[in-house]
């Protein structure tokens, strides 16, 4: 069935899951939904993601959102090593550093 992305192209957070997917080789429904024009609003959308927030992504029925736990699942589950996602705990915990960057710094 594949990965569906929802996603705004003004939003950074997506640009950075299109950009991991290209990494991985992975390819990606893209499902535009405008947050300026509340499209991530819809019955529907909130039923899938109560946030209704982007991005999110539906991989086969797994509904995820969040930037940062997006590309840790994807790279998880699609890398085919650890040079993006090392498993080594002290190289992983500079990775999660720099993931998490703004969300307590800035």
């Amino acid at each position: 069935m594949g990965i569906d992305l929802y996603y705004d192209d003004l939003s950074p957070f997506c640009l950075s899951v299109r950009l991991l997917a290209r990494a991985l080789g992975l390819e990606l429904t893209l499902k535009e939904r405008n947050t300026d024009k509340d499209e991530t609003l819809t019955p529907e959308y909130i039923q899938m993601n109560p946030q209704h927030t982007v991005p999110t992504i539906n991989d086969d029925g797994f509904i995820l959102t969040e930037s940062r736990a997006i590309l840790r699942y994807l790279v998880g589950k699609y890398g085919k090593d650890d040079s993006l996602y090392p498993k080594d705990l002290k190289e992983r915990a500079v990775v999660d550093q720099r993931l998490d960057f703004d969300a307590g710094t800035l």
